[in-house]
């Protein structure tokens, strides 16, 4: 058997390099940043995610030595822009905002360039918006209670128009559908706001969309709003009532975006990053600013965006199910 001798000089040679090694790893965590670092957004410019990203930006540039260079690199559904992400070195210097189709893609798609549960590492939830329920100024449908009962009584009559099939705004309400019983036809649109100039235009019963896209025409007089998807009312439309509101008290469904790192990004980076943009979102005018997008500021530790990705994975994935969406 061979036998390992370490004389003394040697330990301490050894023992003085793993703590220099050790001094240099915690010498660049405390150094970070030393450039600008990439956000990549899996969107074109525009947008409640991209919008989320600016502001950030923004607010880290009056607070933070983090200076923030957005990046936006759409296609494939998000799924471009998150796989640049997910081979990206993890030092810190590119960064993702995901949002709801990073929950929903694993539940659709047989095969992703990407594993969310190995490749990224969370830093912190940024905001989250609900959906809101528009149906034309002449319907004589008047609130969600009546729009259950409806769709109820006469199975896929009604017709619901979303930004596209597997989007969030579909599987919002899919998950109402499953939720209450009912039954209606599903229109998908590339975008949601193709699918509210087709409700203004008269050819579908109802849509959801945000509430920024639906604003502008609910003021007109155009449009009505029958309920919120989140489980409080909305501080921009407050006298839409929620549809937890409406008797369907487990009903929540919210559009989500925030920040992650790529997998072995160093613990101290993420503390840091985490810290300044939690401190960004508390800042009074960024959630005034959120609110006017009809969203809210989050925040909160990367362990419990973690576990919020994770729960909206799992339910996306029964609500798919129930609505029989091929996998790709």
């Amino acid at each position: 058997m061979m036998s390992l001798r370490v004389t003394g000089s040697c330990l301490l040679v050894f023992m003085g390099g793993a703590l220099a090694a050790h001094s240099g790893a915690g010498s660049a965590a405390e150094a970070y940043p030393t450039r600008p670092v990439r956000l990549i957004v899996p969107y074109q410019p525009g947008g409640s995610t991209d919008f989320a990203s600016r502001t950030v930006q923004q607010g880290l540039a009056r607070t933070s030595s983090i200076q923030l260079v957005v990046d936006n690199r759409p296609g494939a559904g998000t799924a471009i822009g998150t796989e640049l992400a997910a081979r990206a070195v993890a030092d810190g210097y590119t960064l993702l905002l995901c949002s709801t189709p990073y929950s929903i893609l694993p539940t659709v798609r047989s095969k992703l360039p990407y594993e969310p549960s190995k490749d990224f590492t969370a830093v912190t939830q940024v905001a989250s918006q609900p959906y809101i329920i528009v149906v034309p100024a002449k319907s004589t449908t008047a609130s969600v209670k009546a729009l259950v009962a409806m769709a109820r009584a006469k199975p896929d009559a009604l017709t619901y128009g979303s930004s596209g099939s597997g989007s969030g705004a579909h599987l919002a309400a899919e998950a109402l559908i499953m939720q209450s019983g009912m039954r209606m036809v599903h229109v998908p649109y590339k975008g949601g706001g193709p699918a509210v100039l087709a409700l203004l235009g008269n050819e579908l019963d109802l849509v959801f969309t945000s509430i920024v896209a639906a604003l502008p025409h609910q003021k007109s007089g155009r449009l009505r709003a029958l309920g919120v998807t989140s489980r409080k009312r909305m501080p921009i439309v407050p006298d839409v009532p929620t549809v937890a509101e409406s008797g369907l008290d487990a009903y929540e469904t919210t559009s989500w975006n925030g920040v992650l790192a790529p997998a072995r990004t160093p613990p101290a980076i993420l503390a840091r990053l985490n810290r300044d943009i939690v401190a960004v979102l508390r800042m009074p005018d960024v959630r005034a600013l959120f609110e006017q997008e009809g969203a809210e500021a989050v925040g909160g530790s990367g362990p419990e965006f973690e576990a919020f990705i994770k729960g909206e994975t799992a339910n996306w994935a029964k609500v798919v199910k129930f609505a029989r969406i091929p996998m790709e």
